[in-house]
């Protein structure tokens, strides 16, 4: 099944910015996808369609063969969570424990339900012992990881995610690797747009590449060794591409050039 169908969608800014022309875009439940291209070139844009904060000007948007339309757009989110770039633009609760809160609150959960599956991504975290302060006087690392927590809180079945690592620490990054890799196991779809090669290279199933708004390429990881299509799109060689250009190996992750290095 199709967890999101983008069929020839453009949109234009009021300024007349064009930040996407005619981008058609699948992708099945259950995959890790990742948007690849640089600063301003439609990957936030696109994001924000697939559960109606925009609306395309031209083309279809499917959620799980459901239209985005401005009727059903309560139904599409709740399927849909977004974890924004900027924390600030997602957090205003409060406390950090009512941010997270908010979402199974709205869905219409119990009291019980909502305190036990705020906890939990609290917990995920490893920032439960914030839960009484207020968001603003966190640090961004911590915020967005409290953004983090309140999609976790929810049942949600796709997370779309603009540059989630933005403002974590390494230590962090490899937590948040790891609530990802719980999601995968769970059948949870998800989508992060990122300019970060390394990432998408180790972590996606499918790889999107989009350039001036338009795509320009799409498939899994072997698409990342075409350093012209790279540099067409302002992007660069993953780092183990070109540690192991001139061997036979293609390891993916740091641990698969440990153990080619060991050998």
């Amino acid at each position: 099944m199709l967890a999101i169908d983008v069929r020839n969608v453009s949109y234009r800014y009021p300024d007349g910015t064009e930040a996407l022309c005619d981008v058609s875009l699948a992708a099945q439940a259950n995959r890790r996808l990742a948007i690849l291209g640089a600063n301003g070139c439609g990957k936030t844009t696109l994001l924000m369609l697939l559960n109606g904060l925009l609306s395309a000007q031209s083309g279809s948007v499917r959620i799980f063969g459901e239209m985005v339309t401005k009727k059903n757009l309560r139904a599409i989110r709740r399927q849909v969570g977004v974890l924004f770039d900027n924390p600030d633009n997602q957090l205003f609760s409060t406390t950090v424990f009512d941010d997270v809160a908010f979402g199974p609150y709205n869905m219409g959960w119990s009291d019980v339900d909502v305190r036990e599956r705020s906890e939990g991504a609290l917990e995920s975290l490893g920032i439960r012992h914030l839960a009484e302060k207020p968001p603003h006087n966190l640090s961004l690392g911590q915020k967005k990881k409290a953004a983090i927590a309140g999609l976790l809180s929810m049942n949600l079945r796709l997370f779309v995610m603009d540059e989630p690592f933005s403002g974590l620490d390494p230590i962090s990054v490899a937590e948040f690797l790891e609530t990802l890799d719980d999601l995968h196991q769970k059948d949870c779809t998800q989508i992060i747009s990122t300019h970060d090669v390394d990432l998408a290279y180790s972590w996606a199933d499918e790889i999107v590449i989009i350039d001036c708004g338009r795509i320009t390429a799409v498939g899994n990881h072997e698409i990342l060794h075409d350093e012209q299509l790279l540099r067409a799109s302002r992007l660069c060689l993953p780092t183990l591409v070109r540690i192991f250009a001139d061997t036979p190996h293609r390891p993916r992750t740091l641990q698969e050039a440990q153990r080619l290095i060991k050998r």
